[in-house]
């Protein structure tokens, strides 16, 4: 089905060259011949606590206007206006706070509605614009910005809000996560939502940068830095469902309508309520949010959220169209020659490098195979890792078949655009407790409330295994902030315990021992990754051996590529192992963990090799090329 960018230069708050701003929206269905008339309410954000300065209100205009029908607007002139309050900010520059009313023959006054397309937000259900705005301006480096390949991705998840506390400080810590080895961060939702303590999942508005977080141009900023420093940004977002105060939703439920032109049941419905994928608006609409921030903010990128929500097919109206529009729509602008779209572009012949990741954990497999993703989380590695941190190795098998990313697909070749194809690898996300939480739990709250459970860090130790497994694995292997320093909340998993509680990153547990040693392995691992094309790229190969190595608590898989070699072997369980194994390429292998004398010389190809393995730990043994 076929996708249109919607006209955002007439939708949303647009100022003009005269200092006036034009104002516009799509409300289908509510017409001046049904007895509706819509209202503007205007304040200066200095002005809002001020009990005698109330909103500026101006009446819209309304006309009929393809392709969505009934078309609100109007221009508001301020920049130098004198308020009718003395006292008042009106007329001058700053932020300006903003919402609709409608007036509604049979439901009466509907206040407090949002605007669908503003690009700034304010406290709770209040959109923004920012009279006298002045855009980041980029750097001149930004223009020679290439994407990262998937294969050489190291992901790191993060929420600004806990993170950092806002963009500005996020921007601060961009060397630190160079320097871990990073090269990738996934931002957690930043559109607009009702609550100022929230994960973001309950979007009420999509164009712009939630109001806890900064400003547009912050977030253009911390763009721009990053890109400077190696590392390419994803952004999470949030189309087959919506919050309950989203405009198309709360408006058409306060109208009383028995259907919506936005809104309705599509796919499943696990969360929010449900954007309908079947209504032109609809796919217009999130089409043109991805448009916004590739352009406006230089993404690299995006996470798709709860994907089942409005997946209707390979070849249906929902997700699938989405993922392939945004492609088609990279590919154009590169053809254009359309400034900095070429991040995307790594030559001829090479496939473009937009990265489209989508959550579909029900069946990850078939949602890389057969649409314009190229990556998707998938939890099979977390769980097969969580059985094994609590006692049962014969998920040993599951996580060596799952970090190979057995049954994904590498490459496809869609209408004759090849994508290759891959999936993250994580231990830890967003959505779970810490790993170290399988090792044990305590609190430190006297009242004994479970919320504040935390993982023992004191066996920081037993992580080490995983975290070698996860990095040297195949795929797009993904940290979790605070990850690499042992970082140990619990969560709940379910309730309001889980979003509405903030878990701010302690970096004070970097310094630590738990901290400084995890954090050494993790830059020591990154650093191997980086450094060896094959374990980034190259082939997988699990031995699945029972009696030899799972029975003993032992992973072993090979990476290789082009006569390049690696072994690598962890150990999960609490005593140190000593092992067979048969070398396919003979002469030297340095250990790329510790080095200090446990390479091992003169391997004979093919013959029984002993290979000695530590207690919650791991080798990693690759060939010496002469």
């Amino acid at each position: 089905m076929a996708v249109n960018l919607l006209p955002l230069s007439t939708l949303g708050a647009i100022e003009n060259s005269d200092g006036s701003i034009s104002f516009g929206l799509w409300l289908p269905w509510v017409s001046v011949a049904d007895g509706n008339s819509v209202t503007l309410k205007i304040i200066h954000e200095r002005d809002q606590f001020l009990q005698n300065i109330p909103p500026c209100e101006f009446r819209l205009s309304h006309s009929m206007r393809d392709p969505h029908g009934d078309f609100w607007s109007a221009t508001v002139p301020i920049k130098g206006v004198q308020p009718a309050v003395a006292g008042s900010a009106w007329g001058q520059p700053g932020r300006y706070l903003y919402r609709y009313q409608l007036d509604n023959p049979n439901v009466g006054t509907l206040d407090w509605i949002i605007d669908p397309c503003a690009r700034e937000f304010g406290p709770g259900k209040l959109s923004a614009f920012t009279l006298g705005y002045q855009p980041h301006q980029w750097s001149n480096t930004e223009a020679s910005w290439k994407t990262p390949a998937l294969s050489d991705l190291i992901l790191y998840e993060i929420n600004i809000a806990e993170f950092a506390g806002d963009i500005d400080r996020a921007c601060l810590v961009l060397d630190y996560l160079a320097d871990l080895g990073i090269n990738a961060i996934e931002v957690m939702p930043l559109s607009n939502v009702a609550l100022s303590v929230d994960w973001g999942y309950l979007p009420i508005g999509y164009f712009g940068v939630d109001e806890r977080f900064g400003k547009r141009c912050d977030f253009q900023r911390l763009v721009d830095e990053a890109h400077q420093r190696g590392i390419a940004v994803i952004v999470d977002m949030v189309y087959g469902h919506t919050g309950s105060d989203f405009p198309y939703q709360d408006l058409y439920a306060r109208l009383q309508y028995r259907e919506n032109p936005f809104m309705g049941p599509f796919g499943e419905d696990y969360f929010g309520c449900s954007t309908d994928f079947n209504r032109p608006l609809t796919r217009d609409y999130f089409f043109s949010v991805n448009r916004h921030w590739l352009e406006t903010y230089h993404v690299d990128g995006f996470r798709y959220d709860c994907v089942p929500n409005y997946w209707d097919g390979a070849t249906g109206n929902g997700y699938a169209n989405l993922v392939y529009a945004t492609w088609q729509l990279t590919k154009q602008n590169i053809a254009a020659g359309q400034p900095y779209w070429n991040r995307f572009d790594a030559g001829a012949g090479v496939p473009l490098r937009l990265i489209q990741c989508a959550e579909q954990l029900e069946a990850p497999e078939e949602i890389v195979r057969t649409t314009y993703s190229n990556c998707t989380w998938q939890n099979k590695t977390y769980g097969a890792a969580k059985a094994i941190a609590k006692g049962k190795r014969s998920s040993l098998n599951d996580l060596g078949l799952s970090l190979g990313l057995h049954g994904y697909t590498e490459l496809e070749n869609h209408n004759g655009d090849s994508i290759p194809k891959t999936a993250l690898q994580y231990l830890e996300n967003h959505d779970h407790e810490r790993f170290i939480c399988n090792f044990g739990l305590s609190n430190p709250d006297k009242s004994n409330n479970w919320l504040f459970l935390e993982g023992d860090r004191s066996r920081w130790y037993m992580l080490q295994p995983y975290l070698i497994a996860l990095l040297m694995g195949k795929g797009i292997p993904m940290l979790w902030q605070g990850e690499e320093f042992a970082e140990n909340y619990f969560l709940p998993e379910e309730g309001l315990g889980r979003v509405a509680m903030l878990r701010p990153m302690r970096w004070e547990l970097f310094y630590d021992t738990p901290g400084q040693q995890v954090s050494r392995l993790v830059r020591k691992l990154c650093r191997i990754r980086r450094n060896r094309e094959h374990i980034r790229s190259g082939q997988y190969y699990f031995f699945n051996d029972w009696e030899r190595y799972q029975s003993k608590g032992l992973l072993l898989f090979a990476r290789y590529r082009d006569g390049a070699y690696t072994l690598i072997a962890v150990n999960t369980g609490g005593a140190d192992q000593t092992v067979p194994f048969w070398f396919p390429i003979g002469g030297d292998y340095a250990e790329e963990l510790e080095s200090d004398g446990l390479g091992l010389l003169g391997v004979v190809a093919w013959q029984e090799t002993q290979i000695n393995i530590p207690s919650h730990y791991g080798r990693v043994w690759t060939s010496v090329v002469s």
